[in-house]
C-alpha cells in the first residue's frame, strides 16, 4: 500500500483554544433535568455565578445569550451533543471532557453537582487539556450514528431470540438446521417439534419481521456511507463492508487529529492495557476503551480477513503467522492483533488517499 501523506495538510494531536476570546470561564455539570452551573473569573479565578438550571434548550439560552464570550467546559453525555451546538451558536468555546479520564470528579469521595460543576470550571481555566477533551459529532454524523444503533439493536434481539429457539428445541431432543441468521426464520418454520409450535412460530414470526427491519437498516447504512466519501477508499479492503467503514469514519471523526496512525489502535482499545510499577510489568488484556461497537466490527472483519474467504493479503499473512505461534488463545490473539493492525490501515489509508494493494509489502519485498 503507497502511503505518501497530501502536502499541505497538517496533521494535528491536541486540541487549540483561542485563550485571548475568553472573558470568563463556565463549568457545568449536565443533568438529566437539572444542571448546575459554576462561573469564574479568568484572571482571578473568583466564583462569580454558582446556579442550577433546568436542563432545557430555553433555560441554556437565558443563562449564556447575554454573557461575552466564555470557555465552558462540560463532560460527555447524552445531553453534551446539542448543549455544545447551541453554545456554539451563542459565541461560546466549548470543551467537552472525558468523565472517564477526569479523576478528580469521577473518583471523588464528595461528589456533588455544586463541585462538579466548580472543578470542570478550575481545570478548564488553568489547562483545557487537563479534561481530555473529545471531539463532539456533528448533527448529521449523530444521525448517522443512530441508525447504526438501532440496526444493532435489533441484530443483538434478533441473536438472543434465535439462541432461545435453539436451545429450547434441543432440550426436546431434536435439533434445528444450520442457517444464516437472515435465512432462520424460513428455515426453522417448518423444522420446529410438532410439541413446540405453538410457544416457539410467535418467536419465529419476530425473528422474520425483524430481518426485514434489518435488511432496511442495511439499505439505510449504504445510503449514508454514500455522504462520507472515505467510506469508499476504505471499503477498497475486502471484509470492510459499507457498515464498517461508516463507522469507523463517524467515531474518528477528523481523521487529522491524530499525529500517527498507530495511535488509532489505542483510541479504540485494541491495545494492551498498561500498569508498570517498579521492575513489575504484567501482561494485560487490551484496554477495551474507545467505542465498542467499532471494535467489534474491526475483529469481525479480521476473522473474514483470516477465514477461507479472505483475499490473500499482507494483512492475512501477518495473522496467518500469529495464529501458528501456536499457545493458549493462539487464534483469537492473532485475530485481535490483526484487528489492531486493520484500524492503523484504515486510517493511513484515508489520510493519505492512496489505493490499497494487498501485498505491497510482499511485492516490495
Amino acid at each position: 500500500m503507497q502511503v505518501k501523506p497530501r502536502r499541505g495538510r497538517r496533521r494535528l494531536a491536541v486540541h487549540e483554544f483561542s485563550k485571548v476570546t475568553w472573558q470568563g470561564v463556565v463549568g457545568v455539570d449536565l443533568g438529566d433535568r437539572r444542571s448546575q452551573i459554576c462561573r469564574l473569573d479568568q484572571e482571578s479565578g473568583a466564583i462569580l455565578e454558582e446556579a442550577r438550571v433546568t436542563t432545557t434548550a430555553a433555560s441554556f439560552q437565558r443563562s449564556f445569550a447575554g454573557l461575552a464570550p466564555q470557555l465552558v467546559a462540560l463532560e460527555s453525555g447524552t445531553h453534551s451533543p446539542w448543549v455544545v451546538r447551541l453554545l456554539r451558536q451563542l459565541g461560546h468555546e466549548v470543551i467537552v471532557a472525558n468523565p472517564s479520564k477526569v479523576r478528580a470528579i469521577s473518583a471523588s469521595r464528595r461528589k456533588t453537582d455544586e463541585r462538579d460543576a466548580r472543578c470542570l470550571a478550575q481545570l478548564a481555566r488553568v489547562d483545557p487539556e487537563l479534561l481530555s477533551p473529545v471531539h463532539p459529532r456533528s448533527e448529521e454524523a449523530l444521525q448517522a450514528l443512530a441508525v447504526v444503533r438501532a440496526r444493532e439493536g435489533l441484530v443483538r434481539t434478533r441473536t438472543k431470540l434465535i439462541n432461545q429457539i435453539r436451545g429450547t428445541v434441543k432440550v426436546f431432543g431434536a435439533r434445528l438446521p444450520a442457517s444464516s441468521t437472515a435465512s432462520f426464520a424460513r428455515r426453522a418454520q417448518d423444522a420446529l417439534p410438532r410439541e413446540l409450535k405453538a410457544a416457539l412460530e410467535p418467536l419465529v414470526r419476530v425473528i422474520a419481521t425483524l430481518s426485514e427491519e434489518i435488511a432496511g437498516f442495511d439499505r439505510d447504512v449504504e445510503a449514508w456511507s454514500e455522504k462520507w466519501p472515505a467510506t469508499k477508499r476504505l471499503r477498497q479492503i475486502r471484509g470492510v463492508g459499507a457498515l464498517t467503514a461508516l463507522v469507523f469514519v463517524l467515531i474518528l471523526g477528523d481523521p487529522l487529529r491524530f499525529a500517527r496512525s498507530r495511535s488509532v489502535g489505542a483510541f479504540i482499545g485494541l491495545v494492551p492495557a498498561c500498569r508498570d510499577s517498579g521492575s513489575s510489568t504484567p501482561q494485560l488484556p487490551i484496554s477495551k476503551q474507545g467505542d465498542g461497537l467499532l471494535r467489534r466490527l474491526l475483529v469481525q472483519a479480521s476473522h473474514y480477513i483470516l477465514g477461507r474467504h479472505g483475499q490473500d493479503s499482507d494483512l492475512k499473512r501477518f495473522g496467518l503467522k500469529l495464529a501458528q505461534r501456536g499457545g493458549k488463545n493462539g487464534k483469537k490473539r492473532a485475530v485481535v492483533a490483526m484487528a489492531r493492525k486493520l484500524a492503523v490501515l484504515l486510517h493511513r489509508l484515508w489520510i493519505s488517499e492512496a489505493d490499497y494493494v494487498p501485498l505491497y509489502r510482499s511485492e516490495a519485498a
